[in-house]
Order: C-alpha cells, then structure tokens, then sequence
C-alpha cells in the first residue's frame, strides 16, 4: 500500500508546514485515534463528545459537530477503506499567545495503515504515576512514554499506573479490564475513559453481561480470573502479568470483549 494514499489535513483540505508549525512545536492539544473499517467507525459519537469536551475544557469552545464529521469524511474520500485515524485540536495561534484564547481552534486529521494491536499476552510493570487532566486525551505526555520505555527496559512489554492511593487506574496507552469469572470489573480511580472502553461497556449492558467498577489494586490482581488491556487498536488483549501477580489467559473473556466490540454498529462520518 502506497503511503501516498494517506493524508494530513487542516480543517478539511491537505496541511502545509507554515499550518502545521503551531502543533510541531507545541504541545497543548488533544485528539481522539480510531480504527476506520470500510470508511466507518465504531462509536463516532463517542469520539465527537470526546472532543467537544476536551476542547471546550482546554479552548472554551468546540467545533460543531456537522463540521468535525465533515472534516473526517474528506480525510476518508480517497483513501483505503480501512485505515487508522487520529484528529487531533489545537490552537493555531500556538500555545504561548494569550490572544489565542479568542480565537477557534483547528483540526488536523492524519491517516495511516489499518492495525490491530499486539497479540499478547502482555507483561506490564506497575508505576507510580497519575496523570494530568485525566479526563482529557490530551498530546505531549512525555511522562507516560518515558514509563512505557522504562518498563520495556525492565523486560515488561509496557506499564500499568498505580496512583497515589495504591489504585490500578490505566496503562499507557491502555484501559484495564478484569474478569471475577462472573463481572466484567473496571478499575475506579482517576483515569481517561477510552472509546473502546465506552462502546464494550454499553454493548456488555445490550448483552446483559454483568459489570462493575471497584477499586483494584495490586495486591488484588492474583484473585481475578482474567485481565486484559483495551484501547482503538482492540477491544482486548490478554494479560498474563501485573508487577509481580500472574493471571490466566482466559480465552472465553477475550472472546465475550470481541463480541461486544463487535455488535457495536460501524457509522459513516
């Protein structure tokens, strides 16, 4: 596949260095990623809140809706069916100018391949760490990729954040869920609620399958039956380790994950 068939695009049209210098130098931001399949997307109203939100919180204003989704469909109009989707926000007056303020952010969208995540099972280290603003998907997050690296560097494949509490909250780029071979169990503490994590929960709800949120914290690992990491990329990949505890694969909770990621309807932008 020819990387000609991707995009970058500013508010609908192909982005130019002098547009994009705001955001390469800068790092107050923030952007929703998705997995587009045959020019749809699963949750797409999740993804439009979650930008609206985040923008209104880091701008004080939002780009319409009507608007977003027609930026998305340009992006899409001739490339693959299936490939992978960040838009991200920003101001293009750039971070420092207090002018900025009044004026509407812009929207970049970049297309890539289609992925699907890593197979697992997945070894993650547990780091002390919480992040900033975590309601808000925001860029720039050296901390969290710095973990990540760290992690790698201990012989895990990546890193789950334990915050000042001793609560499981998220991995670094990652949700958690856990399986009491009953419930669906989402870690409570602060944290950036996924896409991905929103859709499972409302289909598991459509399915009927039991969930909860519960503090989980390390010490607690060992006892559940199963573990898995979720982001755009998938609705799960399994777990086998957290710090020092070790859990089962548990094939059937993977599979019950997919199934719900799966009922989710594909929407056009």
């Amino acid at each position: 596949m020819s990387t000609d068939t991707f995009v970058v695009q500013r508010n609908g049209r192909d982005a130019t260095a002098e547009e994009l210098a705001p955001l390469a130098f800068a790092g107050y931001a923030h952007f929703t990623a998705m997995q587009v399949r045959g020019r749809q997307v699963r949750g797409l109203d999740l993804h439009l809140a979650r930008l609206r939100s985040a923008s209104l919180e880091l701008f004080g204003q939002a780009i319409p809706d009507d608007r977003m989704r027609c930026y998305l469909r340009e992006a899409l109009r001739d490339g693959p069916a299936d490939l992978s989707l960040i838009a991200t926000v920003y101001s293009p007056a750039g971070e420092f100018t207090v002018a900025g303020a009044d004026i509407e952010p812009a929207v970049l969208v970049r297309t890539g391949p289609a992925a699907s995540g890593p197979p697992g099972p997945l070894k993650l280290a547990t780091v002390e760490y919480e992040r900033f603003l975590p309601a808000v998907k925001h860029a720039g997050e050296v901390a969290k990729t710095y973990c990540l690296r760290q992690a790698v560097k201990q012989g895990f494949d990546d890193a789950a954040f334990v915050d000042r509490r001793g609560r499981l909250s998220e991995g670094s780029i990652w949700n958690l869920a856990f399986w009491d071979s009953d419930a669906v169990v989402w870690p409570e503490a602060e944290m950036l609620g996924g896409i991905t994590m929103g859709i499972v929960r409302r289909q598991l709800d459509n399915l009927g399958v039991p969930q909860r949120a519960q503090t989980v914290t390390p010490d607690d690992v060992a006892a559940f039956a199963g573990c898995v990491v979720m982001n755009s990329l998938t609705p799960g990949v399994a777990v086998h380790r957290i710090g020092s505890a070790t859990l089962p694969e548990a094939p059937s909770f993977l599979e019950l994950l997919h199934r719900a990621y799966q009922a989710e309807p594909l929407t056009a932008p």
